[in-house]
């Protein structure tokens, strides 16, 4: 689109930038340009991130299956919008919705709301998560966290509890990956873009595909049950509690 092209409708959408009123059918075709601008953007930030970042998801995969082969647990977090997000990877993982595929222990630190307040009133934030590692999380296990800026302080100081203890260590985040890309993580998963949204919208995507490499790659393995950590066979998209430790 060139300079100074459809300038007319696209400014129906922001009104307090016109001073006369702006008639439905100028409205109606300034959504549909914008509907389609966020479409475009949205496919160039994924297509530019798995292109150029498809063998660290692989990577990401292999660390996440070889947790489950040690019979290790997964746990995520995350803030606002990102903990929605660290609550669905957990959920993926412990009730798959695909036939066939085993539930496997994960767990998202963000969903104790009693947990969160007494640790936010009694010291502070941005030991919320950090706290419920050092409990939780063992050497065996992973903890993946998701920000959208990757600066936030309490993903950051749960990483350090997670590395002093020996866990895998696996970041989602954005723009130029901020902190966490500068943490030493075991993986840094970061979408090229400074639109929350996109980023976001590629997070999604990342850890469906993820998930899905998880499996793939324990299915693979001679011997691999997923019995072993569902206590019995997954019927039809219904998955077992996992009878490992729950924090």
């Amino acid at each position: 689109m060139s300079s100074g092209e459809n300038i007319e409708p696209l400014q129906a959408l922001y009104p307090f930038l016109n001073a006369k009123k702006t008639d439905s059918a100028t409205m109606e075709q300034a959504l549909l340009i914008s509907v389609q601008q966020k479409i475009a953007q949205h496919l160039d930030v994924v297509e530019r991130f798995f292109s150029t970042q498809g063998e660290a998801v692989v990577g990401c995969a292999r660390t996440v299956a070889d947790v489950y082969r040690r019979q290790g647990r997964l746990f995520t977090m995350g803030n606002g919008g990102s903990s929605s997000d660290a609550s669905h990877i957990a959920v993926e993982f412990l009730h798959p919705v695909t036939t066939g595929r085993p539930a496997l222990p994960a767990f998202d630190l963000s969903c104790d709301k009693t947990v969160m307040s007494a640790i936010a009133n009694d010291v502070g934030y941005q030991h919320v998560f950090a706290r419920q590692v050092a409990s939780l999380v063992r050497k065996e296990d992973a903890l993946i966290g998701v920000s959208t800026s990757g600066n936030s302080d309490n993903l950051l100081r749960a990483f350090s509890q997670a590395q002093k203890i020996g866990a895998s260590t696996i970041g989602l985040c954005g723009g130029d990956g901020g902190e966490m890309a500068k943490a030493g993580l075991d993986h840094c998963l970061v979408v090229d873009s400074d639109s929350i949204h996109r980023v976001q919208e590629c997070h999604v995507a990342i850890y469906h595909v993820l998930w899905d490499l998880v499996h793939t790659l324990l299915a693979d393995e001679r011997g691999f049950s997923g019995s072993q950590f569902s206590g019995s066979k997954t019927s039809g998209s219904k998955s077992q509690e996992p009878t490992g430790a729950k924090p």
